[in-house]
């Protein structure tokens, strides 16, 4: 099919719920996507921070031939895929048990349950959750309530009680916000969607304190952050701060669908028989994929690669920042870009594309670039080539 067929199945029977670039890709390998009608693209997206390790990765394509053994036993069953990955993730990132899941919204929506079910177990009476404002945790209810930007909750309310929301990174106002029913205090240690915006290590600091001070649970959402996406295997490694319950997704995965929500042995072990569960958590299948992720990133040394392309981009920009007064701001954190315009950027986008470059735009101005971590230097360099010829060619 090209790719006027595929535009036209959609708009006869796919559901209209996204803002879909005219573009049908087919094929991909490393940071390179192939359109159905045979263009190539440098992929600076990389599925919204999903695809690690890059398109069509042999790890992973290997890890799946799982599927000839074992596809699904439901969680009524030990296998061994989940658990060696379980021990894998602990290992990497603190104490905690894990529980998989799908997705990241998933992710979410149960650490939301696990923190009220670990308060009720202690008959604390605690039950609100203090989420940041400029935050994205998903789409599903909980999730969406966490959320910190109106217009995602526009027809969707009521949204779940009991949620408030805080200025992002302001000790003041969350110090002002809690109160004896706060059970749990949900924080993304890089704002992702919001347009690349890292929590200061200091204040995260001081959130830590004041959850052990006043009995508070600390959830960090390393759903786009986490699975070395900052240059560490997890966003809260550069503060030092541990959380007690921490959410992933996104890269776990390589690609192929998996969630997970870890929490210290204590918290987590409030969720006993019956209390939270997913059909298709966890199974065989997804673990041997996210355990070949790991794998990858260990054996080819890519936080390195992620320091010293993130290190590179973030030199290459500042230097595009100063020729071009409508970049009003640049932030990079490993290889979580964000490029603030001072316009919107939807058709910087569509003329990148043109030319040959994935990109996307979150939050109206905020050019992004969240791509496969194994990317090289020479492609980012390609990428920001092309990016400051569109914006010279489109702001001049």
């Amino acid at each position: 099919m090209k790719s006027k067929e595929i535009f036209d199945v959609y708009a006869k029977y796919v559901a209209p719920n996204y803002g879909r670039q005219p573009l049908a890709l087919v094929s991909g390998k490393g940071s390179t996507a192939v359109d159905a009608d045979g263009k190539k693209y440098l992929d600076l997206v990389a599925g919204i921070a999903v695809n690690a390790v890059g398109h069509a990765p042999e790890a992973v394509i290997s890890a799946l031939k799982q599927a000839k053994v074992l596809v699904h036993t439901s969680n009524l069953f030990y296998t061994v895929p989940q658990g060696l990955l379980a021990k894998e993730l602990v290992r990497l990132s603190f104490p905690s048990k894990a529980l998989f899941i799908n997705s990241g919204a998933e992710a979410v929506e149960s650490a939301i349950k696990l923190a009220r079910k670990y308060q009720y177990d202690k008959q604390t009476g605690r039950f609100e959750i203090i989420a940041m404002e400029g935050s994205f945790h998903g789409r599903t209810y909980g999730a969406l309530s966490c959320t910190g930007q109106k217009k995602y909750h526009k027809g969707f309310e009521p949204l779940l009680p009991g949620v408030l929301h805080v200025p992002f990174a302001d000790l003041d106002a969350l110090q002002s916000a809690v109160g004896e029913k706060t059970a749990a205090i949900i924080i993304e240690p890089v704002q992702g969607e919001s347009g690349v915006h890292p929590a200061p290590a200091e204040y995260l600091k001081q959130v830590r304190k004041l959850c052990d001070e006043k009995g508070i649970l600390l959830i960090f959402d390393e759903v786009q952050c986490g699975m070395a996406r900052t240059g560490k295997w997890f966003g809260f490694h550069h503060s030092g701060v541990t959380p007690d319950i921490m959410t992933l997704a996104k890269g776990l995965g390589g690609g192929f669908p998996i969630g997970a929500m870890l929490a210290k042995p204590e918290i987590m072990d409030s969720f006993g028989p019956g209390t939270h569960a997913s059909t298709f958590g966890g199974n065989p299948l997804a673990c041997s994929a996210a355990l070949a992720v790991i794998e990858t990133i260990k054996k080819k040394k890519i936080l390195q690669n992620v320091r010293a392309v993130g290190a590179f981009a973030k030199k290459r920009l500042e230097k595009l920042k100063k020729e071009i007064p409508a970049i009003k701001d640049v932030r990079v954190v490993g290889l979580m870009v964000g490029i603030e315009l001072d316009r919107p950027g939807a058709d910087i986008v569509a003329a990148a594309r043109e030319k040959g470059l994935i990109i996307n735009c979150t939050n109206e101005r905020v050019i992004r670039f969240v791509p496969a971590l194994n990317i090289t230097q020479k492609e980012m360099d390609k990428g920001i080539t092309i990016l400051r010829d569109v914006l010279c060619q489109k702001i001049s």
